[in-house]
């Protein structure tokens, strides 16, 4: 079907449908498998010419930070689609002119899980309802409606500037533009705050509580990443009344105000009324750390840990707390322990096909980018592309990144011989299990079922039971597996298969790179997976082993071992060729995807500078990308240098408007200013920003990303 561009929005993204009015009944169908907070608000319209024989056209497009608190509001928004139209090219064109006869907005209801929807027809009246999870329609009550507006907030913080949340034709405006707005989010805030459980809370948090959700996660990250804390000890001051573990929130608000005394106290009362309270715990637990206390620091982890051992942030703390103090066995161990959790990723429409795609782009921003077609430098190198752990979510990606953390500190020999040290080890159960099986020989003879040999090295014979044991290790119901081909380990997955290209060999291998660089691959740790026993009477001969010392390695953390064997497997040869191309003095040339994935690569693996020449060799391509500059101002905004962090925020701020991102708090960019501020002050950073000469357009946009500050007046800060 044709679309007219005379019926097209000038500025807006839209996807227009092939029958009219499908996106609103794909999305009420899908309101059952909405989880947490829900996806982006959908506004769908209906353009028409009034001509008889003129078909009407449907369209819509994704957008958040709209003010969702009355249908007047979102009908506002709907009546200034009217006048984004394309207008005719001459005022004598015989063209027909496209008016928006009638929209719709639904926003959806996370603490309800119903859908706010607004029908506005032009002219005419405007009707607001709400669709709950069968498709049935109710009234909108104020209740409702307050829900709807801190939900809409919510989703527009916390999606703001989430890499892994894309979306087609989705539009981001600022969710609070003024002082009183702040103010109606805070009073809507503490109304809503018993609730906030109800919205869900990060992948890592296994149950929600009213201290760890969504709502406080918003909270503190809209004034968190601004320095403002005090708005938000405000706010948890009149709670913390009726709710004391309120007082963790409310701590860490005064510790970023620099009110540590005053923030001691407060975790002191509280600890008397609420001991079992792990978010009291991990609250004195950074304080603790940040002064150099660690030990100090890890009796109250382990003390979090017996409060709370189903969740995953108590042990990922005590881990982080054993690498600070040196004691990689503990952090080891204690890293087995973690129960992991399926991930859930952010609440998305489904996708449907579409008549035409418009994304229409005109601000003279845009002019500074590069064309958005697939070159040379989009490719890579297969093994690249393949690598695993940039598809790790969830607590599997936290848990990687503290093993990381642990080969950054020892290296990978050091890992593998502390590995082998706590773990038992698959060669090690073979030849125990071997030498349980000869001596049982005599007795299965004489046994009409035979002995039986349990996994845990432990031997019944029917009459009595041969001591082989392991301490007791928990094991989940569903161990992943993390394949190596990139797919993304999903809990439930059975261990017991074929062997495929991700799984981990039991013989040691080494891998040659250039300049006779090796890197012994890790053998397989004795798991929940049957064992070969095979070659019985060879290993038999070995001296016997004692495991009581030892504890069997779950599945998923040797899965994640390989993982991390093969990110340093590609680094170390990626070094080792830089450094030979030096010697020979010949460049050494990738591609512009190439650059950005050894960048990240670098950056998982605490390779900090080497990460940062990487995404430097990745803006010399002409590569249609916005991670490189993003990464790059958020290393130079640490650094305190701010004529290069302005640079890259420049180009970061026009990707950004590019995918129609018309926010500018919170934002990466605002946080790279932030940190600037904090180390030179914002007036320097204002008048860097004119001295550079930049055109009007780009200085009035990078200037708004220093706004939000000017606006809420940010105290201890000069501007």
């Amino acid at each position: 079907m044709a679309i007219p561009p005379e019926a097209l929005y000038k500025d807006i993204p839209e996807l227009f449908e092939i029958d009219l009015g499908e996106a609103l009944t794909a999305r009420t169908e899908a309101l059952s498998t909405f989880r947490e907070l829900g996806p982006p608000d959908l506004c769908h319209v209906v353009k028409s010419t009034g001509r008889a024989g003129t078909r009407d056209l449907g369209s819509y497009h994704y957008v958040s930070g709209v003010d969702a608190s009355s249908s007047a509001s979102l009908a506002a928004y709907i009546n200034s689609l009217t006048y984004a139209i394309e207008e005719n090219p001459t005022w004598f064109s015989n063209a027909a002119k496209w008016k928006v006869r009638n929209g719709c907005y639904c926003c959806f209801n996370a603490f309800s899980r119903v859908d706010m929807r607004v029908d506005v027809k032009i002219p005419g009246g405007v009707n607001a309802y709400v669709i709950d999870l069968r498709g049935e329609r109710h009234e909108a009550t104020q209740e409702i409606w307050q829900e709807t507006y801190v939900s809409a907030l919510l989703r527009a913080i916390l999606y703001s500037d989430d890499p892994t949340y894309t979306l087609e034709s989705y539009r981001k405006l600022d969710p609070i533009t003024s002082a009183d707005g702040e103010l109606r989010f805070l009073q809507a805030a503490e109304a809503l705050f018993a609730k906030g459980w109800q919205v869900g809370s990060d992948p890592e948090i296994q149950v929600a509580t009213v201290v760890s959700n969504h709502l406080t996660a918003g909270i503190m990250k809209y004034f968190g990443d601004s320095g403002r804390f005090q708005q938000a000890a405000n706010l948890f001051e009149k709670l913390r009344v009726h709710e004391p573990e309120v007082s963790s929130l409310l701590a860490r608000s005064y510790i970023g105000m620099n009110e540590e005394v005053k923030a001691v106290q407060i975790i002191a009362n509280a600890m008397k009324e609420t001991p079992q309270s792990y978010t009291l715990l991990h609250a004195q637990c950074d304080f603790l750390r940040s002064k150099g206390k660690f030990e100090w620091a890890v009796k109250l982890a382990r003390q979090a840990v017996n409060c709370a051992p189903s969740e995953f942030v108590t042990w990922e703390k005590l881990t982080d707390l054993y690498i600070d103090l040196g004691q990689y066995d503990s952090a080891l161990l204690t890293l087995n322990s973690c129960p992991m959790f399926t991930f859930n990723g952010r609440d998305a429409h489904r996708t449907l096909p579409v008549a035409k795609i418009h994304l229409p782009f005109h601000r003279a921003i845009g002019e500074i980018l590069p064309e958005r077609v697939k070159t040379e430098d989009d490719e890579a190198d297969p093994a690249l592309q393949r690598l695993p752990a940039p598809g790790l979510r969830g607590t599997w990606a936290r848990a990687y990144s503290l093993l990381t953390r642990l080969v950054s500190q020892i290296g990978w020999d050091e890992l593998l011989k502390t590995r082998s040290s706590v773990f038992v080890m698959e060669e090690e159960y073979r030849m125990q299990k071997a030498q349980s099986d000869i001596k049982t020989v005599p007795n299965s003879a004489r046994s009409s079922s035979g002995p039986v040999i349990h996994e845990d090295g432990t031997v019944d014979d029917g009459s009595s039971t041969r001591a082989i044991v392991s301490p007791p290790s928990p094991e989940p119901a569903g161990i992943p597996t993390i394949k190596i081909s990139g797919e993304e380990a999903e809990a439930g997955q059975e261990a017991e298969r074929e062997p495929d290209e991700g799984d981990i060999v039991s013989t040691p291998l080494h891998i040659n790179g250039p300049n006779g660089v090796t890197m012994q691959k890790p053998v397989q740790a004795a798991g929940e997976d049957k064992q070969d026993s095979s070659d019985i009477t060879a290993v038999a001969q070995a001296e016997p082993f004692s495991f009581s010392n030892k504890r069997l390695c779950e599945r998923w953390l040797d899965n994640l071992f390989m993982v991390l064997y093969e990110d340093l497997r590609v680094w170390t040869i990626f070094r080792a060729e830089v450094a030979h191309f030096k010697t020979q003095h010949v460049a050494y040339r990738k591609t512009g995807l190439e650059w950005e994935i050894l960048g990240d690569l670098g950056l998982r693996l605490h390779h900090k500078e080497e990460a940062k020449e990487a995404f430097q060799r990745c803006l010399d391509s002409p590569r249609y990308s916005v991670k490189p500059w993003l990464k790059l101002m958020e290393m130079y905004s640490e650094e305190g240098d701010i004529t290069r962090t302005i640079q890259t925020a420049i180009r970061a701020a026009a990707y950004a408007y590019a995918d129609y991102t018309e926010m500018t708090y919170p934002t990466t960019i605002a946080r790279a200013y932030f940190k600037l501020g904090q180390i030179h002050g914002f007036a320097k950073i204002s008048f860097t920003l004119i001295s550079m000469g930049l055109p009007d357009p780009i200085l009035k946009i990078m200037e708004s990303y220093l706004n939000h500050g000017k606006v809420f007046k940010v105290e201890g800060y000069d501007f």
